[in-house]
C-alpha cells in the first residue's frame, strides 16, 4: 500500500474516548469525529472538496423547506452518548438543532478525498445507517459521482449512482431536481 493509498481512518485507543474527550480536543486545523469510543482524525478538507461541499450544499439550500436547515461542516451530530460525526453537509429539521450540537439528520452527505475516503465509505455509513439517517449521499469529486443510499428495513440501498452532467431528482429529504455538477 503506498501512501497515497493509506487508510484516512486514524484509531487512537479504539473504545476508550468519549464526548467528554472530544471536548479536550485542540484547536489545530484537524477535524475530531467519535464512533463507539474510536476517534477519527482527518487533516483540514482540500479545497476541490470545499468546492463539492459547498456547490451541494447550495442545491439542497436552494430547494430546502421551510422547517428545515442545511448546514456545512463542521456541525456536530450526535445521535448517541458514542458517536460525535460531522458531515460535510446536512440536512435536519429546526426542531433537532441544539446550542452545539444536532440530534437527528435527515440527511448526511459526504464528499470523499483521500484523507477521509475509507471513513467515509466504511465507518461513517455505518455510524448513520444505524442512526437512523433516511438518506446517504456519497459525493466523489475527482470522478464527479454522486451515489444516494437510502435507508431500507433499518439499511442502506443504493437508490441511484450519478455520474458527471447525468440529472439527479432527490425525493429524500426533500424534491430536489439538479445536475450532478
Amino acid at each position: 500500500m503506498t501512501d497515497k493509498e493509506a487508510p484516512a481512518v486514524q484509531p487512537l485507543e479504539p473504545g476508550g474516548f468519549t464526548l467528554a474527550d472530544l471536548d479536550g480536543m485542540p484547536d489545530d486545523g484537524m477535524r475530531y469525529e467519535l464512533v463507539d469510543g474510536t476517534l477519527l482524525v482527518t487533516p483540514s478538507p482540500l479545497p476541490i472538496h470545499q468546492d463539492a461541499a459547498l456547490q451541494l450544499a447550495a442545491r439542497l439550500l436552494a430547494g430546502c423547506l421551510p422547517d428545515l436547515n442545511v448546514f456545512i461542516a463542521p456541525m456536530d451530530f450526535q445521535p448517541d452518548v458514542h458517536k460525535s460525526l460531522q458531515p460535510d453537509v446536512l440536512v435536519c429539521r429546526k426542531e433537532d438543532v441544539g446550542q452545539k450540537v444536532i440530534a437527528q439528520l435527515l440527511l448526511a452527505v459526504e464528499v470523499l478525498s483521500p484523507a477521509t475516503r475509507s471513513k467515509d465509505l466504511v465507518w461513517k455509513r455505518l455510524a448513520y445507517e444505524q442512526s437512523g439517517i433516511e438518506s446517504y449521499w456519497i459525493f466523489d469529486p475527482e470522478v464527479e459521482m454522486l451515489t444516494v443510499l437510502e435507508l431500507e428495513d433499518g439499511r442502506y440501498v443504493e437508490r441511484a449512482v450519478v455520474k458527471a452532467d447525468e440529472a439527479f431528482e432527490a425525493g429524500l429529504p426533500f424534491a430536489v431536481r439538479d445536475r450532478s455538477r
